[in-house]
């Protein structure tokens, strides 16, 4: 018997190194065992038994194309960060993708509270995973921070980049940056900053591999963005023994707790930096965080995601009577 067709829509492919073209990979990866897959950045026909679709409001093309052509067909919303904490609010395409969706994947535990009440029920949990590393040698010379991300306003570089002023005087504190310049003028600026405080890094893009490496040997990774649908390097950290310190935003609570210890208000340089400094004064910070999130690492693993989204897309082709047709 042949395999049933799916087709997972990101419109982010392999060129944009960004956490939706990860996810789409990972996830064609992973349904490719069951299921044959079509993995593309938009879709306006085929016969497939269902479709997997990334971004409300960037994918809302697709998804209308797809409903129109197969009504009788799952088809899956998965929302990001912006989706949730902003064009849900007020974009008349994004909101309509919710409607015609039959499963809405939120990527954090806090994420269906932010949909509208009629349509939490379509709400399902798919914790996006890592494979495990150990943590790399770490030099006791120095606190090594590392915040992953490209440069452009949702994931708020600048609050980093203040708190690196703030700990100017500290030699004994390093902070590393990753991530493209998507907007110039954040380029420009972490450019002055790197070449005014010899402590600060801007590395620019980086090759995944290498990303996971760095951090691997990072004593911190930070995360200081505004909004995030369930930070794809926050589980690459937690996977390889590495602290985190983020900003409380709910994309956040939901992969950490909304207890956690590393925690600072959303574009609070002088709660980060004082974070950063206690990371490196008190001994005790570091191992302590890292304890916290080894308990938790066991949601994020490869198998556990991988389990949520077989029982996912085999449950909704289940009660599709259209879908078994292709």
């Amino acid at each position: 018997m042949s395999r049933l067709s799916l087709a997972i829509v990101t419109p982010a492919l392999a060129a944009a190194n960004n956490g939706n073209w990860h996810t789409a990979r990972r996830w064609a990866r992973m349904l490719g065992s069951r299921y044959r897959v079509r993995l593309a950045d938009a879709w306006d026909d085929g016969d497939e038994a269902g479709m997997i679709a990334l971004h409300a409001r960037r994918s809302a093309a697709s998804i209308a194309a797809w409903h129109a052509r197969h009504p009788g067909r799952p088809l899956v919303v998965v929302l990001t960060g912006t989706d949730l904490y902003r064009d849900i609010d007020f974009d008349a395409a994004a909101q309509r993708s919710l409607m015609l969706a039959d499963a809405l994947v939120v990527l954090n535990e806090l994420g269906a509270h932010r949909l509208p009440a009629a349509l939490r029920a379509k709400a399902q949990v798919v914790l996006q995973s890592s494979p495990a590393r150990a943590a790399l040698a770490r030099t006791a010379h120095h606190l090594r921070a590392l915040m992953v991300g490209h440069l452009r306003d949702e994931k708020d570089p600048r609050t980093y980049w203040r708190a690196a002023e703030r700990l100017a005087a500290r030699r004994d504190i390093r902070l590393d940056h990753i991530g493209s310049a998507l907007e110039p003028a954040l380029g420009a600026q972490a450019t002055a900053l790197a070449a005014g405080r010899p402590q600060f890094r801007w590395l620019g893009g980086r090759p995944h591999d290498e990303v996971r490496r760095r951090v691997q040997r990072a004593h911190v990774l930070v995360n200081a963005s505004r909004m995030e649908g369930g930070a794809q390097v926050v589980i690459e950290a937690i996977r390889s023994g590495t602290p985190v310190l983020a900003s409380r935003i709910d994309g956040h609570l939901g992969l950490l707790g909304d207890d956690y210890e590393g925690l600072f208000a959303p574009s609070d340089d002088a709660a980060l930096a004082a974070l950063l400094a206690r990371a490196r004064d008190d001994r005790d910070m570091l191992p302590r965080l890292a304890a916290t999130l080894a308990a938790r690492s066991p949601r994020f693993a490869p198998q556990a995601e991988r389990a949520a989204l077989l029982a996912l897309v085999g449950r909704l082709l289940a009660r599709a009577p259209d879908a078994s047709t292709p």
